[in-house]
């Protein structure tokens, strides 16, 4: 009886495979594998990998403790992950005691934002009243013209106002949102993997990310908006897994209780109320107020949500489901994103719009008062809204002619192989001065380099190759919202490579390549099927990668946190004439 039921279903997968447009015949011998049939309810939400109750037995764990770490690992693994994360990130924060890079703007403009409603010009010699008068310096009135909208600098103030104007108060929010980062990183990955185990390992490579450690210690914009960006992919991750378990609830059962596709069902269920793609209009809003290229973010997210819910439904059964989410899903994805990101965006201005319009409030705020006053669009909009509007032009044409050298800019082609660092501090103390060693025998270096772990970004080049193979050939759709969230932080730059840009634009799509790296050692480890030598060899092969990627980390400690070490060993450490 089994074997004449193998033998059908044997025939039954032939005539399947035999079906296949001839595309897909040809690309099986590159492993493209199509989608198993099997009872829609898993395929649609698949059930969470959990442990081998063998793995449990041979650590000795009794049973019902076994089953208490089971039910609440998904959120004991990634806390602990985050608590890890968090020590490196606000250890020692305050140091070095300086303003460091483009501190110089961001935490200036933070205050006065919190304080005025916009920004203002300093002296450029208050950075040093700032740091030894502990923050104690009168905020001018005079209006700055600022190139980045407020976001992020209303994040880095409020830290300011909880802690004070000084280099810790101006990186606590940077320095949380970076760990928060990697909470979120943790189930998110959790979530895209149905594995604790990997969401963990994504979330804790993140932790060891120069470049996301960097920044998380740093008053720059970038790390607010990488924070905003991995929010709204994980809002989205959660509404798809929300919209795909209405549509299975929704489809008939058989007598055997076992799910079955329906194209009625799946072409006419409504899918309701979507808080979490609401949310992540929301953040997708916020990121989009932290610096333009949250745009697009926001494009790429939104086409992204929308292919999600056409291969939802076609798993469902639908015959056309294109037209399907046209009719049912379409203009509602529209509204819970784009509006909701653009009055998210003007409503942060809101503190630059009540500033008086008499020319001492923020910079252009009289503009439509003075020399747009005669404009012909005058009788239709606002006055706040023609200044605005008048400032955003001003600010574009500002970004796309920016072309002035720097020292650390780079091309955005060298980024994903670590080509060109940026230095945010360098000193060079003399010995036993600043935690120089007194026996050094010539000055020290003491240097804070924006530089992603080594070791992970090249494996990560690897990891983006196996992501886009398994999207393409294996039509595996977390490798695609990898993949999509990778192009939309990282190609777009590409079309400004005459403007000066540099790597720590990079932190956007950083935790997408944790991501990356965490299923490619998920696939060197093996499925949970394969035999044991497989897996043990697997296993033995990720662990040493993971372990080279955490000591490759501790090995540039010192020039991540600006740690006086000699010389020789600060050169021992640029390993490529770029990084210096």
């Amino acid at each position: 009886m089994t074997s004449t039921a193998s033998s059908t279903d044997t025939r039954q997968d032939q005539a399947a495979l035999d079906a296949q447009p001839s595309w897909q015949r040809r690309l099986r011998r590159f492993g493209y594998r199509a989608g198993t049939r099997g009872d829609v309810r898993d395929r649609l939400v698949p059930p969470y990998a959990e442990p081998s109750p063998r793995l449990w037995a041979a650590l000795g764990v009794p049973h019902g403790l076994a089953r208490w770490l089971v039910r609440w690992s998904g959120w004991l693994g990634p806390l602990l992950v985050t608590l890890f994360a968090g020590v490196l990130r606000f250890w020692n924060l305050g140091s070095p005691k300086a303003v460091i890079f483009d501190e110089t703007y961001y935490a200036k403009d933070a205050w006065a934002l919190v304080h005025r409603g916009f920004e203002v010009n300093w002296d450029k010699n208050v950075n040093d009243l700032v740091l030894s008068t502990g923050g104690h310096v009168p905020i001018p009135s005079d209006a700055a013209y600022v190139v980045h909208p407020p976001v992020g600098k209303y994040v880095i103030g409020l830290g300011e106002l909880i802690f004070g104007f000084d280099p810790f108060g101006w990186r606590f929010m940077t320095a949380l949102l970076g760990t928060l980062s990697v909470l979120l990183l943790c189930r998110i990955g959790r979530r895209l993997f149905r594995s604790t185990f990997l969401g963990c390992l994504a979330g804790a490579l993140l932790a060891v990310d120069g470049l996301h450690f960097v920044m998380s210690r740093t008053a720059l914009l970038d790390g607010v908006l990488m924070f905003f960006v991995l929010a709204a992919f994980g809002c989205l991750v959660v509404d798809r897994d929300k919209a795909r378990g209405k549509l299975a609830a929704a489809l008939p059962a058989d007598a055997d209780g076992r799910v079955r596709p329906d194209a009625y069902t799946a072409e006419h269920t409504r899918l309701g109320w979507r808080p979490w793609r609401l949310l992540a209009g929301l953040m997708l809003g916020l990121a989009f107020g932290v610096k333009w290229n949250g745009l697009y973010i926001l494009a790429a997210f939104g086409l992204m949500t929308v292919l999600w819910d056409v291969a939802s439904r076609r798993v469902a059964g639908a015959r056309q489901p294109y037209q399907a989410v046209i009719r049912r899903d379409l203009g509602w994805a529209f509204l819970s994103t784009v509006p909701v990101a653009l009055v998210t965006y003007v409503a942060s201005w809101t503190g630059w719009i009540l500033s008086p319009s008499d020319g001492s409030g923020g910079y252009y705020r009289d503009w439509a008062a003075t020399d747009g006053k005669d404009s012909s669009w005058s009788w239709l909009f606002p006055d706040w809204w023609r200044s605005l509007w008048h400032y955003e032009t001003q600010v574009y044409e500002f970004h796309v002619g920016l072309s002035s050298p720097h020292t650390y800019q780079s091309n955005p082609w060298s980024w994903i192989v670590d080509g060109r660092p940026v230095s945010y501090f360098y000193e060079s103390p003399a010995p036993g001065t600043d935690g120089c060693p007194a026996d050094a025998g010539e000055k020290c270096a003491r240097e804070v380099l924006a530089l992603g772990t080594p070791m992970l970004w090249w494996v990560a080049c690897f990891a983006l190759l196996y992501v886009l193979w398994r999207w393409f050939f294996r039509r595996d759709w977390r490798a695609g919202a990898i993949a999509c969230a990778v192009v939309a932080g990282y190609l777009p730059w590409f079309l400004y490579q005459e403007r000066t840009i540099f790597f720590f634009y990079a932190v956007v799509f950083v935790p997408f390549l944790c991501l990356a790296v965490a299923m490619l050692v998920g696939a060197l480890v093996g499925p949970p099927g394969a035999h044991d030598t497989r897996r043990v060899a697997g296993a033995t092969g990720a662990g040493v990668l993971v372990l080279l990627i955490a000591w490759n980390f501790i090995y540039f400690w010192p020039i991540y946190t600006g740690q006086a070490i000699p010389i020789d060993d600060w050169r021992s450490r640029m390993w490529l004439d770029t990084w210096v």
